[in-house]
């Protein structure tokens, strides 16, 4: 029931309703309805479309590319009930947010707890104008699953670092303008002596290896760090601190990762729809294949309550809190997110084995390598394994006995 205390935002949060309507009627490009997956990708270049550039240059000038950051560093400073609408607003008219990666999902967000000021006035509104592009420089060859391990030196040399190692699983770095990395600046402690540094990634010194995966595709890198010169303006939070930042941005990937949304939308139509074209349907309009259909309705509901859990865990790290269901939803989206792929090649039978050939059609090899991509998501991030010693280590308290 409705209260007096309700009336006086129910009013302005409708009047926002319109405004954002209004707005998004008449700056978003319908040419680019439902193409968001076609523009958005960590391996490809800065997309160069008329009509992108316009939408995006709309959105950062409106701040509503980050909508909830502040506006001093060019967010939209809207509240998380007015960011809901927006999204409601955009999702209604196949609209989407061309501002995004790694500094608006990771970054961004732990800039904001962690950096200075002047920091922030320096990063901070090219991330929100979607100017920049950031990678994330942590796992290393012999420090993945034990991170803290690292081994990339930054040596103090007065009025800058000299940075020394390799980092590996860059993601998109071979197009970032910019590294945040883990870096160790004490050998002699492990956790401790580890530390935050932004790294121009144009520096002398800095060399990015593409790896191409079984999918086809390269999104990750190999990056070596030669007696690269980083000013020491670039070090976030105190010297050896880097450890509780790193886990805090993490945090924050994990949670973007598992939101399955992005993701489950990645081979387009529902496996609804793929599973009427491909199996056909029975005299009620019901996929053809009891079984199958049994299986789908079971994922949709998974799917459905996943959806919802990650967006509160979401809108509660917006609001500053740190939530220990990340790594649950991580665990949790990466399975997901591969039931989806195999459903999506057993609907399609023979034409979702394809690999090249005019017999097949885009989405079909879409649906093949996006199959293949999907073997990643319980290594990336965290794996499975590692995050279910978090969870039963930190989450559920089972600590291990001697």
């Amino acid at each position: 029931m409705a209260t007096a205390l309700d009336t006086p935002t129910e009013k302005p949060l409708d009047a926002f309703r319109e405004e954002a309507r209004a707005w998004l009627e008449t700056n978003f490009p319908k040419s680019l309805e439902g193409k968001e997956n076609a523009f958005l990708s960590i391996d490809a270049p800065a997309q160069t479309s008329p009509d992108y550039l316009a939408w995006k240059q709309a959105m950062a000038d409106k701040g509503w590319g980050v909508p909830t950051w502040p506006k001093q560093y060019g967010g939209g400073s809207l509240s998380r009930a007015e960011a809901r609408m927006l999204a409601e607003e955009m999702a209604r008219i196949g609209a989407w947010n061309p501002i995004g990666g790694m500094g608006v999902m990771m970054f961004g967000p732990t800039l904001l707890e962690y950096g200075s000021e002047e920091q922030k006035q320096r990063h901070i509104p090219p991330i929100a104008r979607g100017e920049i592009r950031w990678c994330q420089g942590y796992s290393e060859p012999g420090a993945g699953s034990d991170l803290a391990a690292l081994q990339t030196r930054a040596e103090d040399k007065g009025d800058h670092f000299l940075v020394n190692g390799q980092k590996t699983w860059t993601s998109g770095g071979q197009w970032a303008d910019w590294c945040f990395a883990l870096v160790r600046t004490d050998s002699t402690r492990k956790h401790e002596g580890i530390s935050f540094l932004l790294i121009d990634m144009k520096s002398p010194g800095v060399d990015v290896r593409p790896i191409r995966l079984i999918s086809g595709s390269s999104p990750f890198c190999e990056t070596f760090f030669t007696d690269v010169e980083v000013p020491k303006e670039n070090l976030v939070g105190p010297l050896g601190g880097g450890w509780t930042i790193g886990k805090r941005l993490l945090q924050h990937e994990r949670t973007n990762l598992s939101g399955g949304g992005r993701l489950a939308a990645a081979m387009g139509r529902s496996l609804v729809d793929i599973a009427k074209h491909y199996v056909g349907t029975d005299n009620e309009g019901r996929i053809a294949d009891a079984d199958l259909r049994q299986r789908i309705i079971r994922y949709e509901m998974e799917m459905r309550a996943f959806t919802m859990t990650a967006r509160r865990v979401m809108e509660e790290a917006k609001g500053g809190g740190v939530s220990t269901a990340s790594s649950i939803l991580k665990n949790v989206g990466a399975k997901l997110t591969q039931e989806r792929a195999e459903l999506t090649i057993e609907i399609m039978g023979m034409s979702g084995l394809g690999w090249e050939g005019e017999m097949f059609s885009e989405s079909e090899l879409s649906a093949t390598r996006s199959w293949l991509w999907g073997k990643a998501v319980t290594i990336y991030g965290g794996s499975t394994e590692i995050q279910n010693n978090v969870i039963a280590k930190r989450i559920l308290g089972m600590l291990d006995h001697q």
